[in-house]
């Protein structure tokens, strides 16, 4: 029987934002071991892609100012060297927005995988929710289950962390210099942001050292893991006092390796239990990153077209590389990419869908040199349409074409 006893709400957090990873970053809220809670979060880029039909908003997003992060979280009793375990227990986006988008971006302004290989120029796919399933005016004839999934999820660094990740990041650059896109992003006041009243001295010092949100890290980060859904557990190590959790860039879907931008949601909710802080983890566990159990919900596509890559650039000048895995797996998807234009897709929406839908990735074989050989699996069960191969060929179909710039540049 519903009494107000045992119909108690779990709280909503609504945090202070912050695009940047500082140890001087303090606490917006505590929690306790076991607590069940709530995150509003907006996506990453802080509401600058709108529901259009114009890409001219991905050209000209100004990425200084990502990830927007609500948090920090801290955890009662966590402690450096500690092991901090999160349960991921629901994402849903907010009723009033139904909807999130995917993005191919500009080769000088955020690349991507293909970005040198395509000469990126920005396009778009904003998709339609309907409950579980994702559907999109731009990429005709594909209606897909999503698996919502935090993108980016981690801890706090300490002020020794902090320092090795710029350090090292810096000589990559200094290693690449004028790298169009760039080998990493180093620390940039321009854009920094943290939603909180602090301390003139402090808050220079965030904006001057923090490291950008862009890769994962050993903290955590921006990983991309799509099957860290609701269900999911996350062993995180703890750098700082309260490990002060932070989360960000939430997905309604992803195929494994996102190319180009998952369907990002717009505003969306993420439940959270600060399960157990485990005294000595990092060691016992000798974590040098995260740990997770995957979510035990998938959507249940088991009829798949696996397209295979080798460590040859066979899409390319036919150069031969050593196991190299990321060329075998650029080989596969352009593969994939390949196939999916004879069916009338083109290039840019091909691109798209390969990063919103449930595609399945896996090393295949590291060991037979030269070649890696990487395989990528596409769901037959997204399309409207048999797309499988026949004797007669395959049906070219008109799909028209996703959001592009106003300029009509692709």
């Amino acid at each position: 029987m519903a009494t107000a006893a045992n119909s108690v709400p779990h709280p909503t957090i609504i945090p202070g934002l912050h695009n940047r990873w500082h140890p001087d970053i303090p606490a917006y809220a505590t929690v306790k071991p076991g607590q069940v809670f709530k995150l509003e979060c907006i996506d990453w880029t802080g509401a600058q892609i709108g529901n259009n039909d114009s890409s001219d908003d991905i050209r000209n997003v100004d990425l200084t100012k990502i990830h927007n992060l609500s948090g920090p979280i801290a955890v009662e009793g966590a402690e450096p060297g500690d092991c901090l375990v999160v349960d991921i227990l629901d994402v849903t986006p907010f009723e009033k927005m139904p909807w999130g988008y995917t993005g191919i971006f500009e080769l000088e302004n955020g690349g991507g995988l293909f970005a040198r290989e395509f000469q990126s120029k920005a396009a778009k796919a904003v998709w339609d929710f309907h409950g579980v399933y994702a559907s999109s005016r731009h990429i005709p004839g594909v209606r897909f289950a999503g698996v919502s999934h935090p993108g980016l999820i981690g801890t706090a660094p300490s002020a020794e962390l902090l320092a090795t990740w710029n350090q090292r990041e810096a000589a990559l650059v200094d290693a690449h210099p004028g790298a169009v896109p760039a080998v990493a992003l180093l620390p940039n006041k321009v854009g920094a942001y943290v939603g909180q009243d602090l301390p003139d001295d402090v808050r220079e010092r965030i904006y001057t050292e923090g490291a950008r949100t862009i890769p994962g890290r050993e903290h955590g980060g921006n990983c991309d893991i799509k099957n860290l859904s609701k269900g999911s557990r996350c062993y995180f190590p703890v750098f700082v006092e309260g490990a002060n959790l932070s989360v960000g860039d939430l997905h309604f879907s992803q195929g494994d390796m996102s190319f180009c931008g998952a369907i990002e949601m717009v505003r969306c909710r993420h439940h959270h239990s600060a399960n157990d802080i485990i005294k000595g983890g990092v060691e016992k566990f000798a974590m040098k990153q995260p740990i997770f159990m995957p979510s035990p919900v998938d959507p249940l596509y088991s009829a798949q077209l696996v397209f295979e890559g080798i460590s040859v650039d066979l899409h390319g000048d036919g150069k031969q590389y050593d196991m190299d895995a990321t060329v075998a797996y650029k080989q596969a998807a352009l593969n994939c990419i390949a196939y999916l234009m004879k069916l009338g897709y083109t290039r840019e929406q091909s691109y798209l869908l390969l990063s919103a839908a449930p595609v399945e990735s896996h090393v295949g074989a590291i060991v037979d040199s030269p070649n890696a050989c990487v395989t990528l699996a596409l769901p037959l069960g997204i399309f409207e349409n048999d797309i499988r191969p026949n004797p007669e060929g395959l049906t070219k179909r008109d799909f028209g074409q996703c959001a592009i710039r106003s300029d009509g540049v692709v």
